[in-house]
């Protein structure tokens, strides 16, 4: 909007806008308090967070304890056929127990968390 006397303009965007909020909310304090909904999907997420990131790092590590391994069968000469076949077999047995131990983290992590949910899931369907 013009005015032809003075010099005032005046121009609105709906994007800026939102653009502006989503920014200043990333600043902004935490004001409001978690509902009971996303106190749910948080612990619902949490039970499986920290296991992925043991059974992750265990089978990147075992891979390159296998990697090591296949080095000395194939590229390194002299005496180290037998050291690296067994070094592959410990990256191989590694890499066979990431998911198990994955499994085996997430249940014991849900049968902790389990009262909980089921109180807030008890909460939210009431």
């Amino acid at each position: 909007m013009e005015e032809k006397k003075g010099t005032f303009t005046y121009t609105y965007s709906a994007k800026e806008q939102e653009e502006i909020k989503k920014i200043r909310d990333k600043y902004a304090p935490p004001t409001k308090e978690e509902t009971t909904m996303e106190q749910l999907r948080r612990l619902d997420a949490s039970a499986t967070k920290g296991a992925t990131i043991v059974s992750v790092t265990v089978g990147i590590i075992s891979s390159l304890i296998l990697g090591i391994g296949m080095c000395c069968t194939m590229v390194w000469d002299g005496g180290l056929f037998i050291p690296g076949i067994i070094i592959g077999i410990v990256g191989i047995a590694g890499v066979i127990a990431a998911y198990p131990i994955y499994t085996h983290m997430v249940r014991r992590k849900r049968a902790r968390l389990a009262p909980e949910i089921m109180r807030l899931s008890d909460e939210l369907m009431k």
